[in-house]
């Protein structure tokens, strides 16, 4: 039986403390689409990323063509699986967008934690 990919320690650490990420999702053919910039946050083990701009926005719709990808942040280079998150975290995941970028203006902020937003909650898996 093969064990499913898991993050280290210290590559979660290293993107948890990253203020951004780079994302390129996969294209049909496996090729990459050019990298955006999005907030990452962690809630114990995991990584997720939520698409600011809801679920029209065009890294977004990249995902769904492929569900995988490659991210970049904190020195830490990674093919990923982009899964729809296990159970009902976005609670947790609103804390975290909370507390990591709390020096933000609320209207910055806020927009991070709308119902439209939330549900573009996406887990990064290694590969």
């Amino acid at each position: 039986m093969v064990t499913p990919a898991a993050w280290t320690s210290d590559e979660l650490d290293r993107i948890a403390d990253s203020e951004e990420l780079e994302l390129a999702p996969a294209r049909a053919d496996g090729s990459l689409r050019k990298p955006v910039t999005v907030w990452v946050v962690r809630d114990g083990d995991d990584l997720y990323v939520r698409s600011a701009y809801g679920p029209g926005s065009r890294w977004y719709k990249g995902v769904q063509e492929r569900h995988e990808g490659h991210v970049s942040a904190g020195g830490v280079e990674k093919d990923v699986r982009f899964a729809e998150p296990d159970g009902d975290v976005n609670d947790a995941v609103d804390d975290a967008y909370r507390t990591k970028y709390r020096r933000y203006d609320a209207s910055v902020l806020d927009p991070m934690v709308r119902p439209d937003v939330r549900a573009t909650t996406l887990r990064l898996v290694p590969r």
